[in-house]
């Protein structure tokens, strides 16, 4: 019967050990336990009048179940604000991360919708810049072709270079270029006669040229008679642009043709006494040569005036056709 008794205390006592770890108000309890414990014992030893003991123990039992309870519910109570708050705080996390990956995304579609707008603008304006390009060139050749017709020119193609003055089309029109002479680079060769052919050759082989008549049309030989323009000038008359832009001009300005003109294709005559004064002062292509350049040509001339009247002379350098 004593084992049994110190048994059950001893559980008790256990019980409201861990119950005190879990809850230490219930430590009050377990006291008030051992106190009527104590009590208890005094009262089996000596017979101590308190008889009451053992409601004591009972007590301090109950009183650690209890204080056990109301404590962890304080504390549940206390944690629950707590936990509340980590909810709240870990929801909040979770929005403010949830909202800066939605505004990232809201701003990459926006920088993505900027770079396509961009790139939109960016290919119309191109094209409208290619618009306005072709209309520009359409307007351009149109005024060519008007500039073309109105100064009388004709848009070949070279196919092949014969000799310094006298060139073939494409077509296969020979065409002899008026108002010069080179030195003879074909059935003879004179010289600095090769030199003129290469210029020549280099200058107009598979070019596009315009071909401008001035009175005549061809010469004995069926030959074009022609003024060869590389492009097209806005007043041929003016001596800049023939300087720039006639072939027959840089044949003489550069020393590589004599003037040589012949009634009645003689508009640019004075021009080309001019640019041959220039190339012969200046020791130029076959001037170099001499001041006769490559030919004796007062003889020549004297005896072109006793048997063609008609023939003028500009100035001594004239060469022979």
């Amino acid at each position: 019967m004593k084992v049994i008794r110190w048994t059950i205390i001893t559980i008790a006592i256990v019980f409201m050990l861990l119950l005190g770890i879990a809850a230490p108000a219930a430590f009050i309890g377990l006291a008030v336990f051992l106190i009527g414990l104590y009590l208890n014992n005094q009262y089996r030893k000596y017979k101590i009048n308190f008889k009451r003991s053992g409601w004591i123990m009972a007590a301090g039992f109950v009183l650690s179940i209890f204080l056990a309870t109301a404590d962890s519910d304080a504390t549940e109570t206390v944690n629950e604000p707590e936990k509340e708050q980590i909810v709240t705080d870990q929801d909040e996390a979770d929005k403010k991360a949830e909202e800066e990956k939605l505004a990232k995304e809201k701003a990459k579609d926006e920088e993505a919708k900027k770079q396509a707008e961009e790139q939109a603008q960016l290919e119309a304006e191109q094209e409208e810049k290619q618009k306005q390009e072709e209309a520009e060139k359409q307007k351009q050749k149109q005024d060519q072709n008007q500039a073309a017709e109105s100064l009388g020119l004709e848009l070949v193609t070279v196919g092949r270079v014969v000799d310094g003055d006298t060139i073939e089309t494409s077509d296969g029109r020979k065409v002899r270029l008026i108002g010069v002479n080179t030195p003879e680079s074909t059935t003879r060769v004179e010289e600095y006669g090769k030199e003129a052919s290469q210029f020549t050759t280099s200058e107009l082989t598979g070019k596009k040229i315009w071909m401008q008549k001035d009175v005549s049309d061809t010469d004995r030989y069926g030959r074009l008679l022609r003024i060869i323009w590389v492009d097209i000038p806005t007043d041929d008359m003016d001596e800049n642009e023939i300087r720039e832009k006639m072939f027959n001009a840089h044949l003489v300005l550069n020393g590589y043709a004599e003037p040589s003109t012949y009634n009645p294709d003689v508009k640019y005559s004075e021009y080309f006494r001019e640019f041959g004064r220039e190339a012969r002062e200046a020791n130029k292509g076959l001037w170099a040569l001499g001041d006769e350049g490559t030919t004796k040509v007062i003889l020549i001339s004297r005896m072109r005036l006793f048997l063609f009247p008609s023939y003028i002379i500009h100035d001594k350098s004239a060469f022979w056709q």
